[in-house]
């Protein structure tokens, strides 16, 4: 696949709606999908846009730029597809980082609740995908994400500029 061959699609020619046993459907320019796979082309960075719609062979059927120029409801489809495909709590407090022989235990409190994730090394470990957002993923593949560490409490802050 080359530049040429990504399709941008037009707000206008999206509808994306849920049918029966909640599967993605759509219609898009003109064409039902009765299966609609959904994947972001920079999970890391753009988690509103750049959204790749594929049928249900996985075959891309285009990208969706920006889902805030989509109409409200399919807008609201895709963006609940997204967080089930990406689950990715948010932490909103740091109650300790501990080191004991070669793992590294970490106590986090979510917006989902409290968690534990025990990493081996820190920098295996610990994502920078830019600004303040740091992405934190344990020994068995979880994830978390502190969108701004600068906005966690002073307690927080303290313990991670303690081990970075």
């Amino acid at each position: 696949m080359s530049v040429q061959d990504i399709r941008i699609l037009s707000p206008d020619d999206c509808y994306i709606y849920r049918g029966e046993g909640g599967v993605l459907q759509g219609i898009i320019a003109g064409k039902t999908y009765h299966e609609l796979l959904i994947y972001l082309a920079f999970p890391m960075h753009h988690t509103s846009g750049y959204v790749s719609v594929r049928n249900k062979e996985g075959d891309e059927i285009g990208i969706i730029r920006d889902l805030s120029k989509l109409d409200r409801d399919s807008a609201a489809q895709l963006k609940e597809e997204i967080e089930l495909r990406y689950f990715l709590p948010k932490v909103m407090k740091i109650h300790s980082i501990k080191q004991k022989s070669d793992r590294w235990f970490w106590e986090l409190e979510t917006h989902l609740g409290s968690i534990r994730i025990i990493m081996r090394n820190l920098h295996e470990h610990i994502h920078f995908p830019g600004g303040n957002r740091i992405i934190l993923s344990d020994l068995d593949g979880r994830r978390c994400d502190i969108q701004d560490w600068q906005q966690l409490d002073a307690t927080s802050q303290r313990l991670l500029k303690d081990i970075l």
